[in-house]
């Protein structure tokens, strides 16, 4: 279903409009100003205080009274411990993804479609003092990285058609593919190989393995598991070995989540 449907049919504006907000916050910008929520809302200002008090009042934001910054509250890291503690995926993945990182001393990390992104949810790191990584919270467009493309190549046809007639190619990296034609091609591929290497698409000196997770084959996957290795120690790891592994944890998690 594209974006247009699902907001006629389906979305209430309300909701809509307190999510925009709250996914407005990153690693990167953990602190923002009502202009800054203006701009990357589209909520006007008016509208956008309502919203802002209610979240302050209810607990999901905090206001610096000094600064006059919002950043998240703490009843949004109360429920993201009750999804953690309750999440059947999170909890019976990560076995099998410590095993891996622990294999091969790299991050490894698991991500689920977040609307027309991915975003990482659960990271381990490597111990390497030169390391690659995905962040908790961290998005990407579904058309760059491993991570990502493993969730893409998996979804019904109509949904990648539907997301590729919306989604606006950007050259994150000298090496993203942001050609249509090129993309389905290396999306087919992805298919039926059942798992996707990338080379520095979407981070410069990063390359990845990534597999869904799929609780029903006939499904759009629920996850990606990927190992996350920088390009210099890359080509020193035996990628038939490190494809093996990476498929016996997906088919791992698979079995434990069925």
């Amino acid at each position: 279903m594209n974006q247009e449907k699902l907001e006629k049919n389906y979305l209430m504006n309300t909701v809509q409009k307190t999510a925009k907000i709250l996914r407005s916050f990153t690693r990167e910008e953990p602190k923002l100003s009502l202009t800054d929520l203006h701009k990357k809302t589209g909520i006007g200002v008016s509208s956008l205080q309502r919203f802002v008090a209610t979240l302050v009042y209810e607990g999901f934001l905090i206001r610096d009274e000094r600064t006059k910054l919002y950043r998240l509250g703490l009843s949004l890291f109360y429920l993201g411990k009750l999804v953690e503690q309750e999440s059947s995926l999170l909890s019976l993945a990560k076995p099998a993804l410590k095993q891996l990182s622990d294999k091969y001393n790299e991050s490894v990390s698991m991500s689920i479609l977040d609307g027309n992104e991915r975003r990482c949810i659960v990271n381990f790191d490597s111990t390497h003092l030169l390391t690659a990584r995905n962040h908790v919270g961290d998005t990407s467009p579904l058309y760059a990285g491993a991570s990502a493309k493993s969730l893409l190549a998996f979804l019904p046809d109509e949904e990648i058609t539907d997301y590729l007639d919306e989604v606006k190619f950007e050259m994150i990296t000298e090496n993203t593919v942001v050609d249509r034609a090129q993309l389905l091609a290396e999306l087919a591929d992805i298919r039926a190989k059942g798992y996707a290497v990338s080379r520095k698409e979407r981070i410069f000196g990063a390359c990845s393995v990534s597999a869904p997770i799929q609780t029903d084959s006939s499904t759009r996957p629920v996850a990606s598991i990927s190992v996350i290795i920088p390009e210099v120690r890359f080509d020193d790891v035996d990628l038939e070995q490190l494809t093996s592994d990476v498929m016996a944890a997906k088919r791992e998690i698979e079995r434990l989540v069925h």
